[in-house]
Parts: structure tokens; sequence; C-alpha cells
């Protein structure tokens, strides 16, 4: 294969997203856990009171379903998208959009149909990055060729892989880019800061029923996983990083399986620069290859932004708000690359295993993790204007010097989990 016709052909994709500053905007994916409101075990896909019976009954509102097989696996209404992981986690996609408001309203909106859906069930549901009841061995793998294969190539991988798949929950926040350097500077100040999204909205307490002894779960178990798929993107940090850079990248690592004329293809041990031809690779298939990798920030036509823990609203649009104000203001991204550019890939590493000990007391370039988040707030604060007011529940959580996961300690008392998870169920 022709590696610069590669290249190419990745970087042309990713060019393709190029947006004008004006046109910037915001995706969200929310992931969250079904749970019996008695016992807050996990809800199973399968089964008469099940996940895919809930997906049924919101049909009858205008969804229009998804299918693998006889198996409904995701819906689909307006510019929203509900879609199942591989242990039946249930993530809201909501359309990009350029004000916060609008995400908000979306959400809000979801949650006023499903939430009464699950009431009539006894069910809940929950936003935190692990499973707070059932083990990964008691869930049910979803029905779903795509998972059946990850699941098979994960067993020969990390020791916490299928504690990924099964037993995270997550939130994501896309942003855009203008251009190549935009993208390079946005891009190389994510992979320099993980440590600081991952430990500002780390909330998970714990691990496979019992209260874990470390700090930022899901970051371990992204730790130990795959790490050719996932951890920082070490190019990024360096100074020529572009373009190329993540398509190098991404060449050199295998993809588990492809799709071709919708046919899924289990690859091996192959690498992307093993099998990408330039000249019979459709946009389809290349999109694809592209989310099979899980690094801390993805390329696809956007910039995702994976390192934060599954947090209830309003945290979450808290979230949203910090990451507009940082990336879509100039003056703030300029900060903040000035402050990346003296941290390289080694200090990201020794900064995230620091963070499983110490959470927010760990160090980045010589400042504690909370001290940094604190500098960052600001800074998104005094640039959002009206919507200041989303970023407000996060800035007083750290004023306390807590995060997600030290409320949810600090509410677990006497054993009482109900009333450590309670403030993480979502409510209308």
């Amino acid at each position: 294969m022709d590696k610069n016709r590669q290249i190419k052909l990745i970087t042309d994709l990713i060019r393709s997203g190029e947006k004008v500053v004006e046109d910037f905007k915001l995706g969200v994916e929310i992931e969250h856990f079904v749970i019996w409101k008695d016992t807050f075990k996990t809800v199973s896909y399968y089964g008469d009171a099940g996940v895919e019976s809930t997906l049924k009954d919101l049909m009858s509102g205008g969804w229009e379903g998804r299918y693998e097989g006889d198996y409904l696996l995701a819906l689909e209404k307006d510019d929203l998208s509900l879609t199942l992981e591989p242990g039946s986690q249930l993530e809201i996609s909501i359309g990009a959009k350029k004000r916060i408001e609008d995400i908000e309203k979306s959400y809000l909106g979801f949650l006023e149909e499903l939430l009464p859906v699950l009431e009539k069930k006894g069910q809940l549901l929950v936003s935190l990055g692990y499973h707070p009841v059932t083990r990964i061995e008691e869930i049910k793998l979803l029905p779903k060729k795509r998972y059946d294969l990850m699941f098979e190539h994960f067993k020969k991988k990390g020791s916490h892989a299928h504690n990924m798949m099964k037993g995270t929950g997550a939130f994501q926040v896309s942003i855009d880019y203008s251009n190549e350097l935009d993208y390079s500077r946005k891009f190389r100040v994510l992979n320099a800061l993980a440590p600081v999204f991952y430990g500002l909205f780390e909330n998970a307490l714990f691990f496979e029923g019992e209260p874990c002894k470390t700090h930022n779960l899901r970051a371990y178990v992204w730790m130990n996983c795959d790490n050719e798929r996932a951890g920082t993107v070490e190019e990024a940090l360096e100074d020529d990083f572009s373009y190329a850079g993540y398509a190098g990248y991404l060449l050199e690592r295998p993809p588990i399986f492809t799709i071709r004329g919708g046919k899924i293809i289990p690859t091996g041990e192959a690498r992307i620069s093993d099998i990408l031809d330039p000249d019979s690779t459709s946009t389809e298939e290349l999109e694809h290859l592209m989310t099979m990798f899980f690094p801390d920030a993805r390329t696809k036509r956007y910039i995702e932004i994976r390192m934060m823990d599954s947090i209830p609203y309003p945290l979450n649009l808290a979230a949203v708000a910090l990451v507009k104000g940082l990336f879509y203001s100039e003056s703030n991204l300029n900060e903040l690359y000035d402050f990346s550019k003296t941290i390289k890939a080694e200090d990201v590493v020794a900064s995230k295993l620091e963070l499983l000990e110490k959470g927010m007391e760990a160090r980045l370039n010589g400042r504690t993790i909370l001290d940094i988040g604190k500098w960052m707030t600001q800074m998104s604060k005094s640039v959002l204007n009206n919507e200041a007011v989303y970023i407000e529940p996060l800035e007083r959580l750290l004023e306390e010097g807590k995060n997600p996961y030290l409320l949810t300690k600090e509410l677990y008392k006497e054993g009482d989990r109900r009333n450590a998870i309670d403030w993480a169920i979502l409510r209308r």
C-alpha cells in the first residue's frame, strides 16, 4: 500500500470537518445505567422489562428503530440518537448545537420521554462512571456482532478491557476546529491536560459492587484495556503535529474489523496500513476505522473529548460550559496552549498514575489537578457571558475541594449505598 496516499485519504477526511469560527458547535454523548429501583442492580437488555422493551416503548413517541437481525439496538428522532453500549448502558447523542441552552432543552426533553417509561417498570436512570452494584460477569453482552468481535479481541489484551465494555459510563463533548493549526493546538492541549479532565469529573466510587480503593477508576480501567487503542496520542505533544500526525497514529494500529458493503470483516492483528486501499476504501469504511480507537481525545470530522466520567445534570452541562469557554475563546486557547508546551507525554502518564492514588491532589506540570481545574474554570467563566450560569455547579464543587467522586464518598456513610448514589439519579 502507498502510505502517502493512505495519509492523504485520512487527512482529507479530517480537513473536511473544518468550520468557520462563527459556525462552531458543541456535541454531547451521555451514557447512563438503567438500574432497578429496589436493588440498584443492572437492568438487562433482555426480558419483558429489559432495555430493549424500553426502546420499543419509546417508538410510540415517534422514534425510529435501528435493528441488527431481530434485535432493536438503537433509536433516532430529530437530531437525537439513542444507542446501547456493550453492557446495555444507554447513550443519548445530541446533534451539535451552538448554544448550551439548546443542548439542555434537547436533553431534558429526552428525559421527559424516557423517565416515565422507566418509572412504570420500577427502574431508574443513573449517571456514574462505573456500575454501582452489578459485577460485569453478571451483565450479558449486547447481541451485536461488533461487540462480539471486540469482546473476543479484548480477551487477549488488558486485564480490565471487559470492565471497560460492560461496566463503565462516560460523558463526551465534541468540538470543532477551523484549520490545521487550530486543530493541532486544541488536540495538543487536550492530550496534555487529560489528567485534569479525568480528575475534575471523576465519578466512580464503586467497583464490582464494592467501594473502590483507587481514585479515577475509569482512567485505571482504560490504562488496563488495550494500549494500542487508548490513552494519550503522544504524537500530539510534538511541535510539528498535524492532520498527518493523527493519520500516522491510526495507520500503525489494528482496527479489529472493518466494514465493507455493509458487511463486518474481521481483520485480526492487521494494521490499518495493511488494509487501507486508497482506491477502494469508502468514506463509510474510513469513518468506521477511525472509531475503532479510543484515545483520551479522538479525531473524526471533529474532536471528541473522552476523559470525563458520566455525571448527572446539571453538572454535565457545567462540563460543556467549561469546554466551550476554554476552546472557543482564542485568548483562553492560547493561554492553555502555552501551558501545554512544557508538558511531555511522560508527564501525562506520570500524572495519570498519581491520580489513582491522590485524586485531585495529583500534580501536572508542578500544579495540583484541583488548582489547574480552578484556574481553567475561572478562565472559561470569564468569557461565557450569559452562559456563565452553566459552569457554576462545577465552580461551587471545586471551591469546596470536591469532585463527583468525593461528593459520593462523603454521602456514603455507614454503608448507605442508596444515599451515596441518590444524587446521581436522573429525575423529572
